[in-house]
């Protein structure tokens, strides 16, 4: 089951989604102390609490996160911040 899905249409190159890809990676890092690694055009990313994955293709990025117990409190927050970032990459 996952707790967070969150699908973007983007107008860019798979490379330049990729790099958008890995600037949220980035920033989930520093504020969740996330670790994350690529696997052809799929960044999965965990730690203790929070298992996903995000997904880039052509016209589309997909991001999905299973949350932990003790931080499915914090669901609405994490979302969120996501989105956020995702707002500041395509607009």
């Amino acid at each position: 089951m996952t707790d967070i899905l969150i699908t973007r249409t983007h107008g860019m190159t798979l490379k330049q989604a990729k790099a958008a890809a890995q600037e949220v990676a980035d920033e989930l890092a520093e504020q969740y102390e996330v670790e994350s690694e690529w696997q052809g055009n799929t960044l999965n990313f965990r730690r203790t609490g929070i298992d996903g994955h995000l997904k880039v293709n052509a016209r589309q990025m997909i991001i999905e996160v299973k949350l932990g117990f003790l931080l499915a409190a914090f669901k609405s927050t994490l979302e969120q911040n996501i989105n956020k970032r995702l707002d500041k990459l395509f607009d």
